[in-house]
């Protein structure tokens, strides 16, 4: 008998017909003998429902009270879920994060859980129950409800996965696995049998929107093999995992794209000590997270430093940078939207030359300029247009030789 944690997203969810759908598979799982635990998210289109709710009474509402919010979609999902169950005359019952046990940092909107006390979630399971949890949300050691931020759900279900020792989790998500890059860019994209927690990891922060980055890193760090699969058939998913050997035979396992980026440039900025610190350190008070930074060589006693971000943040940043910009005694700022970010990803680039030279290759034979290069162990990620995203996209892709067989 397995112990197996299933989360179901939004979609999965998103009418009562689904729900049935999801209560049909979990009962199924149980009678293959398995005991099983159902992390839910909202319903789809709940969450910005009771946003815009929020807006509509407030302009500017508190954070905590916006969880207090916001908890409630998940709240409705798990007593739907297990109403269906019960319905269809098995037994289940649904849990709040809090009452899983779920205990978080204190940080409203985004917070971080310490640690997770299981003892009710056991207990049900030891009285035959499918237990049914809500995604997204815990509570303070003080008893006050926070969430969990974007893709908090896979968050909750493998955390909850490394506290019970669950011997498998499977993500059930509206895709049925990890692509070669997203399919409705290149539709020759292959589905990835198996990947390494590191590989996701850079496919995640690379804009594969498939899983969170934060949820790879806690699997990764508790050791906990999950499965991507979709929850509309019964098709293998992806499985999430250590890396072995045989892996690093695979030289590029994925091309990751991220549109809607922004580029902010500072021009003759004095090259000294620290003056690299005061610009960084208004971007980390102000909250923004970064992505690429490039600094040119010192020319003449001053450099141009450029990052990218999220087109969204780029109005903050101006803000928050123009008084620094004087400050350090920088030439100006240049803010740049229409960008997009284009990234291959691979363990097995540790031990091969040339990737990059061939990344290179595949853009410029489709005549497309690059604006900014980055590089880590496992992944190259280059900033072009916008507008050339897709046609790019092809092209690397091809030239990898991702979509000729399945990897």
């Amino acid at each position: 008998m397995a112990l197996i944690v299933q989360k179901y997203g939004g979609t999965s969810v998103g009418n009562p017909e689904r729900i049935l759908n999801v209560a049909r598979r979990a009962i199924a799982a149980q009678e293959a003998g398995n005991q099983l635990v159902v992390v839910v998210s909202a319903m789809s289109g709940v969450t910005d429902n009771l946003i815009k709710l929020a807006k509509d009474v407030s302009p500017n509402p508190s954070e905590r009270e916006m969880d207090v919010l916001l908890a409630t979609g998940e709240q409705t999902t798990i007593a739907l879920t297990a109403m269906a169950i019960n319905g269809l005359g098995k037994k289940a019952v649904s849990l709040t994060g809090a009452q899983a046990g779920i205990i978080t940092s204190d940080l409203h909107t985004k917070a971080k859980i310490a640690h997770i006390t299981p003892e009710r979630v056991t207990e049900a399971l030891a009285e035959g129950n499918i237990v049914i949890i809500a995604g997204f949300q815990g509570e303070t050691a003080e008893g006050t409800i926070t969430t969990l931020g974007r893709g908090g759900s896979d968050l909750t279900a493998i955390a909850i996965a490394a506290a019970i020792k669950a011997d498998l989790c499977q993500i059930f998500t509206d895709v049925d696995g990890v692509y070669t890059c997203d399919p409705r860019v290149v539709p020759s994209a292959k589905k990835i049998s198996e990947i390494s927690y590191d590989e996701m990891l850079e496919m995640a922060s690379s804009g594969s929107k498939v899983m969170q980055s934060r949820s790879v890193e806690f699997a990764k760090k508790f050791g906990v093999v999950f499965e991507v699969r979709s929850s509309f058939n019964n098709n293998p998913g992806t499985i999430v995992k250590e890396e072995t050997d045989s892996m690093e035979a695979v030289v590029v396992r994925g091309v990751s794209i991220e549109k809607n980026q922004a580029k902010v440039t500072i021009t003759h900025v004095p090259d000294r000590p620290g003056t690299a610190a005061k610009i960084f350190n208004a971007v980390a008070n102000a909250g923004l997270i970064i992505d690429m930074i490039v600094q040119n060589v010192s020319v003449q006693g001053s450099t141009d430093i450029s990052f990218t971000m999220s087109k969204d943040e780029l109005p903050k940043a101006q803000a928050r940078l123009a008084p620094v910009v004087k400050e350090v005694g920088a030439s100006e700022m240049l803010a740049q939207d229409g960008i997009a970010k284009l990234s291959i990803v691979g363990i097995g680039m540790r031990s091969h030359s040339g990737v990059a030279a061939k990344l290179f290759d595949a853009l410029s034979s489709g005549g497309i300029n690059i604006q900014m290069i980055s590089t880590s162990e496992i992944k190259t990620a280059v900033i072009i247009d916008e507008t050339h995203i897709a046609e790019g996209a092809n092209l690397v892709h091809e030239a990898f030789g991702l979509g000729v067989a399945s990897h």
